[in-house]
């Protein structure tokens, strides 16, 4: 069973969230909070899996409620709500440790879809919320020349990784392109993230971004 903590300062939404998760066979509400420190009181009481944190809530708000939550319960896992798709929380959550972003129009199906997806480890968003990500990283001005500091580390091969994995590609499609197996293109995705300290390929791509790794896409 996965648990699941609703964080939202509206008690309309919490019971609706509440209704559609225990709908599910396999999950279940174990607590609700109105803002993020009890949220994370919560997660660290109940051993919840996951938190659905809504972004903005009177007191603690969202993002200071991942950092709330890692400190009291690290294995438990934040996606934020928000109700559309603009919100300038994103980028600075994603920094955070949130596992993603839902919109609150999320259909009952694939809100329940994500809190699996994300209890196995995956980071999930809402397509609108990928869509302003994008837009902001290639509106970013391009790299100057040599290699950035973050990334004097890797090697040449591993900066060739690198720059695929910061424009979306998947191992296979690194593979094809850099001429390598799978296998090993995803044996050196771990030792580019291991070497960078980072979590998953989505801070792999917020880093890349940030140190001017990668630039505008062309028109």
């Amino acid at each position: 069973m996965i648990r699941v903590v609703v964080a939202d300062d509206q008690d309309l939404i919490r019971a609706g969230l509440r209704a559609i998760i225990e709908a599910e066979p396999d999950l279940e509400v174990v607590g609700e909070a109105s803002q993020g420190l009890e949220a994370a009181r919560l997660a660290r009481t109940t051993e919840a899996d996951v938190v659905l944190m809504d972004v903005q809530m009177p007191g603690t708000d969202g993002l200071d409620g991942i950092a709330a939550v890692a400190a009291a319960r690290p294995e438990t896992r934040v996606v934020m709500l928000t109700m559309y798709d603009v919100d300038d929380y994103v980028f600075r959550a994603l920094k955070a440790g949130a596992s993603g972003f839902l919109l609150k129009t999320t259909p009952p199906e694939q809100l329940a879809a994500a809190i699996r997806d994300v209890h196995e480890g995956q980071r999930i968003f809402a397509p609108s919320v990928t869509d302003r990500l994008v837009r902001t990283f290639v509106a970013r001005p391009a790299a100057g020349p040599g290699t950035p500091e973050a990334l004097q580390s890797l090697t040449e091969r591993e900066l060739e990784v690198f720059g695929a994995i910061s424009r979306g590609l998947s191992n296979a499609e690194i593979g094809v392109e850099l001429f390598l197996s799978e296998a090993t293109v995803k044996t050196y995705v771990t030792r580019i993230l291991a070497k960078l300290g980072l979590r998953d390929r989505v801070q792999a791509v917020i880093l890349a971004y940030e140190c001017g790794a990668v630039g505008p896409s062309p028109e």
